[in-house]
């Protein structure tokens, strides 16, 4: 049962309608541009009579290396922006609580779908828009996204103010050993895989294959929580190409040498709703914290046990999804699709 207090929308006015529309705007520019921003500011500092400053940044940054990986550094602050509220209102998003998360253990959050952008992610856990510290006390929040992204200079910066760390082996061992309790790892874990499946006509996860957060949460003997978002492949479309065609073959290379797939993909347009652009659809997404696996601690997890807590963990995001899916506008007859 939702045990999350419901919440009317607030009115909306054209004041609220505009900030909402630059608080989203201000974040899809962000998500697209800064990192190639923050590389031509690099190139053109080294260049100029500033050099001097980037090689004082530069020196302080070998001794910040390890950072993304040692829980990071995520500012309170950030987190409590005003814009977020603008930006969670736009479509709107909104958090679900399912059961109570003791904030005397550790957790790993499996968060699906990935979507394109992995908006509700974002909002619900790199922020505190919805409140999250509200409904889960106690809990502290790590939204874990891949290192390469820490590897830009003044990019990492921002996405470690903003509350994120690196996805590696050592960091989620850290996070889950070195902070006492009370700490929610968040993992997309159906990652940019997941993100090329993204189509609001189905429900796919990329999901038979990936165990390795399982390993981890026995490993440390911490909790499995399902998360489910429904609607987040809705507010933005994918455009997908045929499997053989160059397009397609481009973006699996992509995948492969870089890390992450480059998605085609649009919204609706500043003006009017039915015109394409980069603004998402204003369309609601409900985050759904599911119900906590309790693992126990092994420290050399054997293939039987990690398939076993596997097995529990989809039957539960199954279960969640099935029980939550009409509520949030799907029909009865959706199904979620494994792969």
């Amino acid at each position: 049962m939702d045990s999350t207090p419901q919440k009317e929308d607030p009115p909306c006015n054209r004041f609220s309608e505009f900030m909402q529309v630059l608080a989203v705007l201000k974040w899809i520019l962000t998500f697209l541009f800064l990192g190639p921003i923050c590389v031509l500011i690099i190139i053109w500092i080294s260049c100029s009579p500033l050099w001097p400053l980037l090689a004082l940044y530069m020196v302080w940054l070998v001794s910040d290396r390890k950072t993304p990986e040692r829980g990071g550094r995520k500012s309170v602050w950030m987190s409590k922006w005003t814009i977020w509220k603008h930006f969670r209102d736009y479509f709107p998003v909104r958090l679900h609580k399912t059961a109570e998360l003791d904030p005397q253990q550790n957790y790993i959050l499996g968060y699906h779908p990935h979507g394109i952008m992995s908006i509700g992610a974002f909002c619900n856990f790199g922020t505190d828009s919805t409140e999250f510290s509200q409904l889960f006390p106690g809990l502290k929040t790590y939204l874990t996204t891949l290192a390469g992204n820490f590897k830009v200079p003044f990019y990492r910066d921002y996405l470690l103010a903003a509350g994120m760390c690196s996805v590696t082996h050592s960091s989620i061992d850290y996070l889950l050993s070195h902070h006492g309790t009370g700490n929610a790892v968040v993992i997309v874990v159906g990652g940019s895989a997941e993100a090329l499946h993204c189509n609001r006509q189905s429900h796919i996860l990329t999901l038979k294959n990936r165990k390795g957060f399982v390993k981890k949460a026995l490993i440390h003997g911490s909790s499995l929580v399902p998360v489910y978002s429904f609607g987040e492949n809705e507010v933005l479309h994918q455009c997908h190409f045929a499997v053989g065609s160059w397009k397609k073959s481009l973006q699996q290379m992509f995948q492969h040498w870089v890390g992450f797939a480059p998605c085609i993909f649009y919204g609706q347009g500043f003006f009017s709703s039915t015109s394409k652009g980069i603004l998402p659809f204003r369309k609601p997404i409900n985050t759904v914290v599911g119900k906590p696996i309790p693992l126990p601690r092994v420290q050399k997890p054997s293939e039987e046990q990690i398939q076993k807590y596997h097995a529990l963990y989809v039957g539960s995001l199954l279960e969640l999804f099935n029980t939550h899916k009409e509520r949030f506008g799907l029909q009865k007859s959706d199904s979620l699709i494994l792969l």
